[in-house]
């Protein structure tokens, strides 16, 4: 199948007759989770994530005693993939967690600082965990967007005297600043080729995700596979990318 996938995409094709450049169906639904204090679905073709983020209180970094955090964790459980195995986190999806991080946190997406509850003692921490529900290629941009999909839905709880969180019961609403959205540009022999199913993933010879604001600010890199791309491709790559993500920021509205 690595072959056959290979030989298609050459040549401008895909297996399911897909142009080049073009996305599976793409869903999203939000608030999905009744206890978390914002949750999103989304589902690129069969690849489905669920993202939910967690408010919790904590002692703020020295060095940015009036700032809030965020946290992003993945994780990628056997009944998604027969390739993933029960367990900690191995490195894939430690990668795929710092490279959705990265995404929001480069692109100045939350104002860490409206997360500060009281400076140098007590602000909100984020945590944004992103659940693989079924593998099929892509897990990068299904999980940006359901990460993206998340925050937008996120409230902040209310504290009673600045120490007990009262769960279902809210503040205000997480402000963003920006919308972000992350783009992988595969390459294979001389040919780009976007959201990949699973098969063709494993004709793929280099990836380069691409985090862009909607003023096509370029936030964050992340080049994958075992070989080189030129300055030329990246550039390339970039133009797709921008491209690409006035398309699919439309769905983060």
């Amino acid at each position: 199948m690595k072959t056959y996938a290979y030989d298609l995409l050459i040549n401008d094709k895909r297996i399911d007759g897909r142009a080049m450049e073009e996305y599976r169906k793409i869903g999203i639904k939000r608030g999905i989770i009744h206890n978390a204090e914002g949750s999103a679905v989304c589902t690129i073709g069969s690849t489905k994530i669920i993202a939910g983020v967690k408010m919790e209180t904590g002692t703020p970094f020295a060095d940015t005693p009036d700032e809030g955090n965020l946290v992003v964790n993945a994780e990628f459980t056997p009944m998604s993939s027969p390739d993933f195995e029960a367990g900690p986190p191995g490195e894939d999806a430690t990668e795929l967690a710092r490279i959705v991080d990265r995404g929001i946190r480069e692109s100045e997406t939350v104002d860490f600082k409206k997360l500060c509850i009281k400076p140098g003692e007590k602000v909100w921490m984020m945590n944004v965990d992103l659940h693989i529900i079924n593998h099929d290629g892509n897990l990068i941009d299904c999980a940006f967007l359901a990460a993206m999909s998340a925050l937008a839905d996120t409230k902040i709880p209310k504290l009673q005297d600045e120490k007990t969180i009262m769960r279902g019961v809210y503040e205000s609403k997480l402000e963003l600043r920006h919308n972000p959205a992350e783009v992988t540009v595969c390459k294979v022999a001389e040919k780009f080729v976007l959201d990949p199913d699973k098969e063709e993933e494993e004709a793929l010879e280099a990836k380069l995700t691409i985090a862009v604001r909607e003023d096509d600010t370029i936030c964050a890199l992340q080049k994958q596979g075992s070989k080189d791309v030129s300055m030329d491709d990246i550039k390339h790559m970039v133009e797709i990318a921008i491209a690409k993500t006035k398309e699919l920021r439309k769905l983060l509205k």
